[in-house]
């Protein structure tokens, strides 16, 4: 192995441990579209599926089949039929979908059943339990559609399901419910996997589709870098529904956000858009900070408060690498839990991304700002200005008038928001005393208006 590889494997790998642990014992409903199969992109996505339900995820996998439907139709010369992005699902339509989910669900626990060496399944035991876990009812006619055996979801076996979880299988659901008289009902994919998710109160809702996500701003034909929204507040999703029209295919945008806009008002706090065009898409979005798709969220992720005991370890994870480098200088697990009173952070889904430190000196009506950092991976977005103000905000409640920071190699940071550089004599009697001559750091200091 080499070093290069060393060095960059083993940071990535710490950087992602904050999420497996977050995400241990936490429920997933994965909706993955019938075109994603039909992409050839089955194989890839189980190998990923079967890696996170072995960090301790539990998965309910919910397949599509509107294009291999689609397929059967036309080979019996019969046209798919849709209204508002719902299928009508007439006898021949009917009998297309169970063949069609048939095989599907064949391909799926094959794909799950794969053990060869040297791939990402090996060793991997993955148990594959589907069943009538969904009972259903007809949509009936609709301004004047007879959508025929098309049906949405009545009720979902919350136990069973939960049952299934808890033994350690991957539920897997087809786009299909009975009626209490044994009738087979045509549902979608996407309903069906938001029902579910609502039922069980699980911890996330994922569409694997065709889009590469949500743009809520405009296309710029002039630039080429045109990024999707990482993060839509539910509000905001909800704002842009009203101002998109209806989806009239069930592959349409509006389709998939509403029914994310439906999951989160419902108690599923995240849910997810994710392209299935993009190799590990999943593993992107559960494990790294950014993601790759959109998450519609119900709650405001990002937390500026005051640290806790509990946000000990991220602190030290967070200022490891400064105080290797020399920025920081090195504080003992003991010292950060005997001040931990003193810290602000911010929080970003559970994982510690900026911190600061505020010690007072009262009787010089001042204090000084230490162990200021942001992750490298969020430097730029204003994490550390926001930090910033928290603390001048504490100083100015304590009738404190200055701040001061000491430090050496980010004095252009500080100089751009107002600090001014002064001498060691400035600094209260007890800070001088402590100042360390070896490292030679500035001195600054901000008036508090």
């Amino acid at each position: 192995m080499s070093t290069v590889f060393n060095f960059t494997f083993v940071p990535w790998f710490r950087s992602v441990a904050p999420y497996i642990h977050m995400h241990r014992g936490k429920t997933f409903v994965v909706g993955i579209a019938g075109e994603a199969i039909a992409a050839g992109k089955l194989p890839h996505l189980v190998q990923d599926l079967a890696l996170i339900q072995s960090m301790g995820v539990k998965i309910v996998l919910v397949h599509g089949f509107r294009p291999q439907v689609n397929e059967q139709l036309l080979a019996k010369g019969h046209a798919p039929q849709y209204v508002n992005g719902l299928r009508i699902t007439d006898s021949v339509a009917l009998d297309c979908a169970q063949e069609a989910a048939g095989q599907l669900r064949y391909e799926i626990e094959a794909a799950f059943s794969q053990g060869l060496p040297n791939t990402p399944m090996a060793g991997a035991t993955v148990r594959v339990m589907s069943g009538n876990f969904i009972t259903a009812r007809p949509v009936g006619v609709v301004d004047g559609v007879d959508f025929q055996h098309s049906g949405v979801v009545r009720k979902v076996d919350v136990q069973g399901i939960t049952q299934t979880l808890h033994a350690g299988a991957v539920v897997l659901l087809s786009p299909f419910g009975f009626s209490p008289t044994g009738e087979a009902f045509n549902l979608t994919m996407e309903e069906v996997a938001t029902s579910v998710a609502c039922a069980l109160q699980a911890d996330k809702l994922i569409f694997v589709t065709e889009t590469p996500g949500i743009r809520v701003r405009p296309l710029d034909p002039a630039s080429e870098d045109n990024p999707i929204d990482t993060e839509l507040p539910l509000a905001a999703a909800e704002a842009l529904l009203a101002q998109i029209p209806a989806a009239q295919m069930p592959t349409d945008i509006p389709f998939y956000l509403q029914h994310c806009v439906s999951a989160c008002k419902r108690g599923v706090e995240r849910s997810h858009i994710l392209p299935f065009a993009v190799d590990g898409a999943l593993l992107l979005e559960v494990y790294v900070h950014d993601g790759i798709g959109t998450m519609v969220v119900d709650e405001k992720l990002e937390s500026l408060r005051e640290a806790t005991h509990e946000d000990v370890g991220g602190i030290l994870q967070l200022i490891e690498p400064f105080e290797r480098d020399g920025t920081l200088v090195k504080r003992a697990r003991t010292e950060i839990e005997r001040d931990i009173g003193q810290y602000t952070v911010i929080e970003h889904d559970g994982v510690i991304f900026a911190c600061a430190a505020l010690y007072p000196y009262p009787e010089a009506h001042c204090a000084e700002l230490a162990a200021l950092t942001v992750s490298p991976s969020s430097q730029g977005q204003g994490d550390g200005e926001k930090v910033l103000k928290r603390i001048e905000q504490r100083c100015r409640a304590q009738g404190l008038e200055h701040i001061f920071v000491l430090t050496t190699r980010t004095m252009h940071w500080f100089l751009k928001r107002g600090f001014v550089q002064a001498d060691i004599d400035a600094l209260p009697e007890a800070r001088k005393r402590k100042y360390n001559w070896d490292r030679k750091s500035v001195v600054l200091i901000k008036k508090l208006s």
